[in-house]
């Protein structure tokens, strides 16, 4: 089924993607995939390794964490390309590189809505140590 067709989808493909997720955010996924192992070697071992950072460390969420790999093999892909050493991507610190380079995107609804749950259980301990 084309992505802008406006067809309503089967139950059956409704009842699928309530079982595995979005059929669409998998195809962009394995076309991800395919882009990385197109890399030259050095780099698409540092995109691996940035890929295993963000699994931890990342937007947890479909779309927002697509955009975000697709951003990651657009990047690695242009640098290949220009030949730009891995050090001149990821500067001094690979850490802080990969901090800031998640930080242009959202954190997914699952981590923000743990880190609300996390700041409110907080703020309403504090407010019974106030009125103690």
């Amino acid at each position: 089924m084309p992505a802008d067709s406006t067809e309503p989808k089967s139950r059956y493909l409704q009842y699928l993607e309530v079982l595995t997720g979005s059929l669409e955010e998998k195809k962009r996924w394995r076309q991800y995939k395919a882009r990385v192992k197109q890399l030259p070697g050095n780099y698409r071992i540092a995109v691996e390794a940035l890929e295993r950072y963000l699994m931890h460390f990342g937007p947890a969420d479909g779309p927002g964490a697509m955009g975000m790999y697709e951003d990651l093999a657009d990047l690695f892909e242009q640098s290949a390309a220009d030949g730009t050493p891995i050090r001149d991507i990821f500067g001094a610190d690979p850490v802080e590189f990969v901090e800031a380079f998640m930080a242009n995107y959202p954190l997914g609804q699952y981590r923000t809505r743990e880190r609300d749950r996390f700041t409110n259980a907080v703020e309403r301990v504090a407010e019974e140590d106030r009125t103690k």
